[in-house]
């Protein structure tokens, strides 16, 4: 990502006397509409004209109607949809060459030099192939005597720019497309609701999900719902795979599950390339154990429904992005397709994703499935050697003599429980005992602890808040207890799942080191909290679900304010100082305005809201963003100011942010988290260990697990100190403020964006190992 400003461009004029198009094409997926919408505002927000082509590339190649106008409020009311309002269809025209000239005549007729296309690799490579032959289409069309030699030169170049929507994530160099988070939380639905059935009639249950080529859904699926066995095309099973499957199942039968869940992607494959398909698993599972089997295939219900929150913000930005790289191209510029890394978007030279998605094709064809897997990318690989870890693995009969202690710290949050799940089954595969921590600190201290076994914890991925107990509670006052359990109870590490609390805390039993020597031990902290403000980590457990919470209930506010004329809704979040959830969800819920403590507001900017003059007004702010413009205040501001001219309503939307089941994202996020967290602790202990016991007093031996971009990384507690506003409960640097400019842009705020965070153009790096020859 490059930090480098362009001071001396007006971004309100970027695009004067430019014309972009944006269509959608293959297979629909939800976020699209999101994509479309940014794509359309912010391309108007630079001056530009931006077109809808209606019908993908059919309506390209048709034109008329099909090409049109996009105005500002055309794409109001979009956020919320699935599948794509501008219509997709598969268009054999396009295949050929005299349909591509017939597009080519359409755009340039209306002066269109600038393409978005949104869809898949196959889409992609079409609008591709286009740019190449452009020149040659404009030669044949001005002797054909369709354009004329003016409109040719006016038109001489093409720029493309993709955005990928795709609900199966098969697209390489992105660790995700548009509609994927949507179709896992369509799954997870459907998964839960199979769990309680199943449990009632002691049953095991088939779910076959899409993923024709690439097994991402059926994989984080398998990995958010402990399943027994997972079946996806780029790591076919090894032969004989049968008798492991009932063996699997026969053992969890064994240690009192009440039910089997098997995940199959619809492109399962055995090692010499015949499909494994679920009515074969299903009629193996009651012939040799005489299990009650059922069968369930999701089909195109993965593709509909209302966008996740995740979708909503990846859509937008990529939207935002494509513009800026539409119109910064030159003629010498590669097509490019924007691309989410961590959490920026990135730009990548399209024919090489494009190309490295063909390798994995080309690997799995001729069996070399190590390199489908790492060709699939890091994120990929990370889940699936993290499903092989977890996966029912018999424990080992070497005891390590390790007893590792988990807790929950700060208020509960969804996933807190598939971190605590992953960790006990890491810990137990390490050979180390794992014990529970009830009650937070206080529960240390009191000695409210007791030991976790593998079937204690299972069928936690789905239970929202903390099945363990927690409190605010910060030890400082209580370490005299806490030392004397931790030797008592012979606790050897300590893993702490929580939000700032457990950060503070930490710091406090590290600072205790020096007088007790029971805290010389490794500890790990594990951000779970809605606030997502714990220093170390660019996201939290649990923010996920309550942005999704958040997202969901302005939807419905803006279904009934859709009913009335003249309507101020106010609604306020959680998150403390925090603004996060504020700002992202005022991004995926299409709000008017976020107000947060991180960025000064005063009357005036609550004043500018209604004088926009709009039918409609939709303002979130986080509880504690102002100490005198709160809720009730603005409320009754707004109230007062409106009298004649709208009414106000106001939702404080409160601990229902907390609850519910956690989302796809955050029980994999928790899963992962917990588990790298205990084999750190693994490598940790042995390094610590002396004299034939553990002693850790080093800064390095007490850290925050964090996500950093796109990496999990290990932060020392004391370290992270300097970039912490202990007062406010925030940390000093917040990548996510970098997103507020482009939700004021989209909210239609009269604003010159003196600093626009643009991407370069990056590479996709193709290790030679991976590809083979």
């Amino acid at each position: 990502m490059s930090k480098d400003l362009q001071p001396t461009v007006d971004p309100t004029k970027m695009g004067l006397g430019r014309s972009i198009a944006v269509l959608t094409s293959g297979g629909d997926a939800q976020g699209m509409n999101a994509a479309v919408r940014a794509t359309v505002r912010v391309g108007i927000y630079t001056g530009a004209k931006v077109y809808f082509v209606h019908e993908g590339y059919q309506g390209l190649v048709d034109g008329g109607e099909n090409i049109c106008l996009a105005t500002w409020e055309s794409v109001s009311m979009m956020l919320q949809l699935g599948g794509t309002v501008i219509g997709s269809a598969r268009c054999k025209d396009f295949r050929t060459r005299e349909g591509r000239m017939k597009a080519a005549c359409n755009l340039v007729k209306l002066g269109i030099t600038n393409l978005c296309v949104i869809g898949g690799d196959g889409s992609l490579t079409g609008a591709n192939e286009f740019r190449t032959e452009w020149s040659g289409l404009l030669v044949d069309l001005v002797r054909a005597g369709k354009i004329t030699e003016e409109e040719a030169k006016k038109s001489s170049h093409l720029n493309i720019v993709g955005i990928v929507g795709s609900i199966d994530n098969d697209f390489c160099g992105t660790d995700m497309t548009i509609g994927t988070d949507s179709a896992l939380h369509r799954i997870i639905e459907v998964v839960d609701a199979i769990t309680t059935t199943a449990q009632s009639h002691q049953r095991t249950f088939i779910l076959e999900v899409m993923g024709r080529h690439c097994g991402y859904l059926a994989l984080v699926t398998a990995l958010a719902c402990g399943a027994d066995w997972v079946f996806i095309p780029e790591m076919p099973p090894d032969d004989g795979w049968e008798n492991h499957l009932c063996r699997r199942l026969s053992d969890q039968r064994a240690r009192g599950s009440r039910l089997n869940v098997i995940i199959v992607a619809e492109g399962a494959m055995c090692k010499d390339g015949k499909p494994i398909t679920s009515d074969q698993i299903k009629k193996l599972v009651t012939d040799r154990l005489g299990f009650d089997t059922r069968t369930t295939v999701l089909g195109h219900v993965q593709r509909g429904g209302t966008p996740s929150a995740f979708d909503r913000i990846l859509g937008s930005r990529m939207g935002v992005e494509a513009v800026m790289a539409l119109l910064e191209a030159t003629p010498d510029t590669p097509a490019c397709v924007v691309t989410l890394s961590g959490n920026h978007a990135i730009r990548l030279p399209l024919m090489e994703c494009v190309q490295v998605t063909k390798e994995v094709t080309a690997a799995m064809a001729q069996g070399r499935f190590d390199d489908a897997i790492k060709l699939r990318g890091k994120s990929f690989e990370n889940n699936w050697n993290t499903y092989k870890l977890l996966a029912h693995i018999n424990p080992p009969d070497a005891k390590s003599n390790i007893n590792v202690a988990i807790m929950n710290i700060g208020a509960p949050c969804a996933g807190m429980n598939s971190a605590v799940r992953a960790a006990v089954r890491m810990g137990i595969i390490q050979g180390h005992s794992m014990l529970a921590v009830h009650e937070g600190f206080d529960g240390l201290a009191q000695g409210q602890i007791e030991p976790l076994t593998w079937t204690s914890v299972s069928g936690w991925t789905g239970k929202g808040g903390s099945m363990l107990g927690t409190k605010r509670t910060l030890p400082g006052k209580r370490l005299e207890e806490i030392s004397q359990n931790i030797a008592k109870f012979n606790i050897h590490a300590l893993v702490i799942i929580g939000g700032f609390e457990a950060y503070v805390g930490g710091l406090e039993l590290v600072q205790a080191r020096e007088k007790y020597e029971e805290m010389c031990i490794p500890i790990v902290v594990i951000p779970a909290t809605v606030s997502n403000n714990v220093p170390g980590s660019d996201f939290s457990i649990g923010a996920d679900t309550a942005l999704n919470t958040i997202t969901s209930t302005c939807d419905r506010i803006k279904q009934s304010a859709a009913g009335t004329k003249r309507r101020v809704f106010i609604v306020e979040t959680m998150g403390g100082y925090c603004g996060y959830l504020a700002t992202m969800a005022g991004l995926a819920a299409g709000a008017d305005a976020a107000y947060i403590f991180e960025e000064k507001f005063d009357i005036k900017d609550l004043e500018y809201l209604w004088l926009q003059n709009k039918t409609r007004i939709h303002c979130l702010k986080n509880e504690s963003c102002n100490s005198n413009y709160t809720t009730d205040f603005i409320f009754n501001l707004y109230s007062e100011e409106g009298k004649g001219i709208f009414d106000c309503r106001k939702n404080v939307l409160g601990h229902m942010q907390q609850g519910g089941t956690p989302t796809p994202f955050d029980r994999n996020f928790g899963t992962k988290m917990g588990a790298k967290a205990v084999l750190w602790l693994t490598d940790k202990l042995k390094e610590c260990y002396r004299h034939g016991r553990i002693f850790a007093n080093t800064a390095d031996s007490a850290c925050v697990l964090g996500m950093r971009k796109r990496a999990l990384t290990f932060q020392p507690l004391a370290e992270l100190k300097e970039d912490t506003d202990f007062e406010h409960r925030i940390p000093k640097t917040q990548w996510w403020l970098k997103i507020r400019p482009i939700m004021k842009i989209l909210a239609k705020y009269d604003i010159k964006l003196d600093t626009f965070e643009h991407a370069d153009m990056e590479h996709v790096i193709k290790k030679k190992s991976f590809l083979g020859k």
